[in-house]
């Protein structure tokens, strides 16, 4: 299964009244603070909020006189499931999405809001996929996430956009899932620009393309919990790693921490909310996996922007301690009236935010008469931490920092 650049460039103008073209954005923070230009490509303003819709809508239209008689069926925990959805709407044929059953009841509701009908069945996503096969076999068309040449094409018109506006592009960063988003932009940004560095970014919890390209083949990764659990994919399809092997240049991988950190950065400095899985190429950026040249111009592609709303705030919460914005500190004080508010005035005037406050005057080991206080403090980074500390340990207060939520 090959795709070529003809196929993207069909895919564009078959799929150009399904899809919004997402603006290409130029950061002058991130690029003073990287030392080149740096762009975002807002993927996560695409319909659905996620590029997925792109490869599904090409699917559906090309294929639109081989569906089945029943429709389509395709297996997803989220924007997949959301994007075939939407796809098969707009081409007037049902849609069944099979969802694990852990699936967030907010991307379970999108999805029917698009048209989809959904079932739940199986603990994984891996038991979904046999799942939504067993009912292909009843006369639905299946529609993979990624390893499908029709949706790779689908995928690959991101870059035929960034090009066109950005023809001078030294290098695009994209996240890699199963691989059919990259291998999508790499064929069609190295047709246009053959020099242009294609760069894949990986959770570290789940590297399976970064294993496969270091073997050189194929190889299944076990995967541990990722806040990008977008791109969790243990194993990168067999079309994808063709492309990957042949036109990526790297890949690399980012931690959890890096993660949530980019996902903050975002919200905060650019009023852009991405999941996960769209904020790992800044993660590679801000983590130094990935270097700038002094002066080039790179592409961030920012994948998507569904993040649940429960998780948004722990996710946050890890990017601010990571960031030195939120210090946890126990201080031990006198079990007596006026100590605490002591060291709360030592913390006023060091200009810290108390957000929390926690006593615990029967510890282990704490001697009599003594109390230990947990506080969460708001700061500006960490030269400001350390110079709360400072002050505390100044005062005479023994303290404990936890830099880890």
């Amino acid at each position: 299964m090959t795709v070529t650049p003809k196929d993207i460039q069909d895919a564009a103008d078959l799929i150009h009244d399904e899809i919004l073209r997402t603006p290409l954005v130029y950061s002058p923070l991130f690029s003073r603070r990287f030392g080149g230009e740096i762009h975002l490509k807002m993927e996560n303003l695409q319909k659905t909020g996620s590029f997925k819709i792109r490869g599904a809508a090409h699917k559906l239209l090309k294929r639109s006189g081989e569906i089945g008689p029943l429709g389509v069926v395709a297996a997803s925990a989220g924007n997949h499931a959301q994007g075939v959805a939407l796809a098969a709407r707009g081409a007037g044929v049902p849609a069944v999405i099979v969802m694990p059953e852990w699936a967030s009841i907010s991307k379970q509701e999108a999805t029917s809001a698009y048209g989809g009908e959904v079932i739940l069945h199986g603990e994984s996503v891996e038991e979904s996929l046999r799942k939504a096969l067993e009912l292909s076999e009843e006369g639905r068309t299946f529609i993979h996430p990624f390893d499908d040449p029709d949706i790779i094409a689908g995928q690959g018109t991101i870059a035929r956009e960034i090009l066109d506006e950005l023809p001078e592009t030294d290098a695009i960063i994209v996240p890699i899932g199963g691989g059919g988003l990259i291998s999508g932009i790499a064929v069609g940004a190295k047709a246009i620009r053959p020099d242009v560095r294609i760069i894949g970014v990986e959770t570290a919890n789940c590297p399976s393309g970064h294993a496969s390209l270091r073997k050189g083949e194929r190889v299944r990764v076990s995967a541990g919990t990722s806040i990008a659990d977008g791109i969790s994919v243990k194993q990168v399809g067999e079309a994808n790693f063709e492309i990957i092997r042949k036109l990526v240049d790297s890949i690399v991988l980012v931690d959890e921490e890096a993660i949530a950190s980019a996902i903050l950065t975002l919200l905060e400095s650019k009023k852009i909310l991405a999941e996960g899985a769209g904020a790992v190429p800044l993660a590679a950026l801000m983590s130094g996996a990935v270097g700038m040249t002094p002066g080039s111009r790179t592409v961030l592609v920012i994948s998507g922007g569904n993040v649940d709303s429960p998780l948004l705030g722990r996710i946050i919460t890890k990017g601010l301690v990571k960031n030195g914005r939120i210090m946890r500190v126990q201080v031990q004080i006198s079990d007596t009236p006026g100590a605490l508010a002591r060291v709360l005035s030592l913390i006023a005037e060091a200009k810290a935010n108390v957000m929390h406050i926690d006593h615990h005057r029967h510890a282990r080991n704490l001697p009599l008469y003594t109390t230990a206080v947990d506080l969460e403090l708001e700061t500006r980074g960490e030269p400001h931490i350390r110079e709360i500390q400072k002050t505390l340990s100044d005062a005479g207060y023994e303290i404990t920092i936890e830099c880890r939520i």
